[in-house]
């Protein structure tokens, strides 16, 4: 999975995102605050450390690719985006 560098569980929204698996990874990409294209904004951290790491995010990642969601207290959004498989 790939996180966005700052990540924070507390700074709502959480965004999230799935792309088809490729090498290692397994096409996720979450991140809080603003989004950025700078090169180092995303860091690889692996699934099995989530659940310590990213709890307000682990029911969502059996979720396969092309998914996407949007989660802030008292809000959840989840969807189904056909262009993340194209990417």
């Amino acid at each position: 999975m790939i996180v966005g560098r700052g990540f924070d569980n507390a700074n709502a929204p959480i965004h999230e995102l799935r792309h088809p698996p490729e090498g290692q990874s397994c096409g996720w990409y979450i991140w809080t605050g603003d989004w950025s294209d700078a090169a180092d904004f995303f860091s690889p951290v692996h699934v099995h450390h989530a659940a310590d790491l990213y709890p307000d995010v682990l029911s969502y990642l059996a979720l396969p690719p092309g998914w996407r969601f949007l989660i802030a207290p008292d809000y959840e959004d989840v969807w189904f985006d056909s262009a993340l498989l194209e990417i």
